[in-house]
C-alpha cells in the first residue's frame, strides 16, 4: 500500500546560508541608500557628460502656490503623474514635499546625501566581500556545478515555464534539487547583474578614472553608466520580488526553515510504513 513518507535533507550548508542572509542585508540597505543619493539629481542619461536637458528618465516635481506640490515621472516622452508616490510624497509632517522617492524608502529618511553616500559605499564593500568569500568556496566544494544546466534540464525547459505560469512546482525528490528556472536566475544575477552593477558603480567614482578608463569608455562615459547601475539595480528588485512570490507560494515555512537551519523537508511517495527516519546528504 503506498505511503507519503516524510524525509528531510540537508539542503543548504552554512556557506550559503550565511551568504544569503548577509547578501539579503547588502541588497536591501544598498537599495534604500541608492535611492537617497538618487534623489540629489533624479534625472538620468545616456552619454560622457549630461546636458541636463535630455534625460531618458526624470522623476521631478512642480510647486505652485495654489496647487502645492504636484509630483511626475517622465521616461523619454512618456510621462505620468505620480503625486503622492515618486516626485512628491509626504514628509514626516504629513504634508506632500518635493522629493523622487518618499522619506521611508530612503536611507537615511532626512536628506542627507553625504551619509547615504557612506552607507551605501560601506555595504557595497561588505557585498562584494561576502560575494567573493562564497564564490570561492561555492568553486572549491563544487556547488557552482548544481546551478549549471544540464542536457536533462534544457529538455525540460519548456514544461518547466509552463509549470511556473501556471504555479506548479516540483513535489517530492525533485524539489530538493535547482530547476532550469532557478539555476539561469541565480547565474544572470550572480555573473550578470553583480558584476553590471559593482563595475558601474566603480566608473561613476571620478577617483576610478585614470584605472577604470577603458571600462568607463566601454560603457559610455559615466552618466551611461549611472543609468546602466540603475536598470541593473533594477534588476535586482525585480529578481528579489519574484524570488519572495515563489517561496510564498512553494511553502513559505519549509522554505525559511531550510534557509535558516539547513534542513528541507518533502513528502517521498513510497510503499510501506510512513518512516520518520531522516534522509541527510550535504548539497
Amino acid at each position: 500500500m503506498a505511503r507519503t513518507r516524510l524525509k528531510t535533507v540537508y539542503r543548504h550548508p552554512l556557506p550559503v546560508r550565511i551568504g544569503h542572509w548577509v547578501n539579503a542585508l547588502c541588497l536591501l540597505i544598498l537599495l534604500l541608500s541608492g535611492l537617497q543619493i538618487f534623489n540629489a539629481h533624479p534625472h538620468l542619461y545616456w552619454g560622457s557628460a549630461s546636458d541636463f536637458e535630455s534625460p531618458w528618465l526624470s522623476i521631478d516635481y512642480h510647486w505652485s502656490r495654489d496647487d502645492g506640490y504636484s509630483g511626475w515621472t517622465r521616461v523619454y516622452d512618456w510621462q505620468a503623474d505620480t503625486t503622492g508616490v515618486l516626485g512628491a510624497s509626504p514628509g514626516a509632517d504629513g504634508e506632500l514635499e518635493g522629493r523622487a522617492f518618499p522619506a521611508w524608502l530612503t536611507i537615511p529618511g532626512s536628506r542627507w546625501l553625504a551619509m547615504g553616500r557612506s552607507w551605501h559605499f560601506f555595504f557595497a564593500w561588505i557585498l562584494v566581500i561576502n560575494a567573493s568569500l562564497f564564490l570561492i568556496w561555492a568553486l572549491f566544494a563544487g556547488h557552482l556545478k548544481r546551478l549549471v544546466p544540464t542536457v536533462e534540464d534544457w529538455r525540460g525547459f519548456g514544461q518547466s515555464v509552463i509549470d511556473h505560469l501556471r504555479l506548479r512546482h516540483p513535489t517530492g525528490e525533485a524539489a530538493t534539487r535547482y530547476n532550469i528556472l532557478q539555476k539561469l536566475a541565480y547565474l544572470t544575477v550572480i555573473f550578470g547583474l553583480g558584476g553590471l552593477i559593482v563595475l558601474t558603480g566603480l566608473c561613476m567614482s571620478p577617483r576610478m578614472d585614470t584605472v577604470l578608463e577603458p571600462v568607463l569608455e566601454f560603457f559610455g562615459g559615466r552618466q551611461s553608466a549611472r543609468s546602466i547601475h540603475f536598470l541593473a539595480a533594477s534588476g535586482f528588485v525585480l529578481f528579489v520580488a519574484i524570488h519572495l512570490f515563489e517561496v510564498i507560494v512553494s511553502g513559505p515555512v519549509n522554505q525559511l526553515r531550510s534557509m535558516i537551519t539547513g534542513y528541507f523537508r518533502y513528502h517521498d511517495h513510497a510503499t510501506g510504513v510512513a518512516s520518520n527516519r531522516e534522509n541527510r546528504h550535504d548539497g
